[in-house]
């Protein structure tokens, strides 16, 4: 099963059409992302947040539209996507969450979004994450080896490891590497897929991999 997640990043960074496309599939949405839900005449299994930034007529239709409510306070120790994703895990168990919103706009907003698999309460958690918008499909990896299939309308292939990683391998790609140890957090952005595939392993870490594509 696959939850899709919306937050509140900005709407142009979208992929075009997206609500429309997947209006029947199951959605959570976190903030002003279950405003845009319900706006979109999408009834989520869950909204989360403190709603901070929505108005009275918003809060509203979230309470009125939403199968179930998750109101977390403006203080916390959590940000509203992390806990959107921990409890889609706790209620839904799927086997893959979908995020969208969570690039674009504000800096500090989206790296707490990519960082927060880090912070997340099981290692397990990790591999289930993808955030995609217009440019960007976004997936984590805990170590092992991988065999990646290139998305049609992507053009690059990108590597950042969140975390220290050994032997990082990259035997197939247009810039090759082999069991490289990797101290602090490192982009090895812009590489390509030779064919219609490529494989990479590692020994320890997480390891961020994006596929993306220019505006």
């Amino acid at each position: 099963m696959q939850v899709n997640l919306l937050v509140g990043g900005p709407v142009d960074h979208l992929p075009p059409g997206l609500l429309q496309a997947k209006k029947n599939e199951r959605w959570v949405g976190a903030d002003m992302g279950a405003v845009r839900l319900c706006q979109a005449k999408i009834k989520p299994l869950l909204a989360v947040g403190d709603f901070d930034s929505a108005t009275a007529e918003q809060v509203k239709l979230v309470t009125e539209a939403s199968q179930a409510i998750c109101s977390l306070p403006a203080k916390k120790d959590y940000t509203d996507t992390e806990v959107a994703l921990l409890e889609i895990e706790r209620r839904y168990h799927p086997e893959q969450i979908v995020v969208y919103g969570a690039t674009g706009g504000r800096s500090d907003h989206f790296l707490a979004n990519l960082f927060s698999v880090l912070r997340l309460d099981f290692p397990t958690f990790v591999p289930k994450v993808c955030f995609k918008d217009c440019q960007n499909e976004i997936r984590f990896y805990l170590p092992g080896s991988y065999t990646l299939t290139k998305l049609e309308e992507m053009s690059y292939l990108s590597f950042i490891s969140l975390t220290p990683v050994t032997k990082l391998t990259l035997p197939d790609e247009k810039y090759q590497l082999f069991e490289h140890d990797l101290s602090l957090p490192t982009a090895y952005v812009s590489n390509e897929f030779v064919g219609e595939s490529a494989s990479f392993s590692f020994d320890s870490g997480v390891l961020c991999v994006i596929q993306s594509k220019d505006s």
